[in-house]
């Protein structure tokens, strides 16, 4: 199954040096029988995957509340796995990826733009308050989901980190 796993650049490196992604069970979001459901008018698995996509950045920006030392930018890690579990009560995508998720299993990934890194820390500082509901914090967190993240395929991950 193809998931969609929020991760740091952080992360990102650890998953280079290691050659595996964090430590199982991780959460995940895919485009579970649920969100078909959710989405039923859409029969189009690129508009379902980018919903899951867009789970999985959000989930990017509660990491980076977590963790103050990562660089403000949100990590989406795309792998196709076998063991994964839905968690309903999470979300309608959210899936917990049972297995450890080694870089061979990694088909992208999906980095904000430096340019983005402004509205992402707003956004990672307020996601609490806007899950609480909290208006101004909310729109924080949609001012970073304004951006598109970029595409890199597995052999840029080393020279994105490079980069950023």
């Amino acid at each position: 199954m193809r998931v969609y796993l929020p991760s740091t650049l952080r992360e990102l490196r650890d998953l280079l040096d290691t050659g595996t992604l964090g430590s199982p069970p991780l959460p995940a979001y895919a485009v579970t029988p649920q969100l078909r459901e959710w989405y039923a008018e859409s029969d189009d698995t690129e508009e379902l995957e980018y919903a899951a996509l867009s789970l999985a950045a959000r989930a990017s920006v509660r990491l980076l509340d977590a963790d103050q030392e990562a660089p403000r930018r949100r990590v989406v890690v795309v792998a196709d796995v076998e063991g994964v579990e839905p968690v309903p009560k999470v979300d309608r995508a959210a899936v917990r990826v049972l297995d450890e998720v080694p870089l061979r299993l990694v088909k992208a990934v999906h980095v904000d733009a430096e340019d983005a890194e402004d509205d992402v820390a707003a956004a990672a500082d307020a996601v609490v308050e806007a899950d609480l509901g909290g208006e101004d914090a909310a729109f924080r967190v949609e001012r970073a989901e304004g951006h598109e993240l970029l595409w890199y395929a597995t052999q840029e991950i080393g020279p994105l980190l490079e980069l950023g």
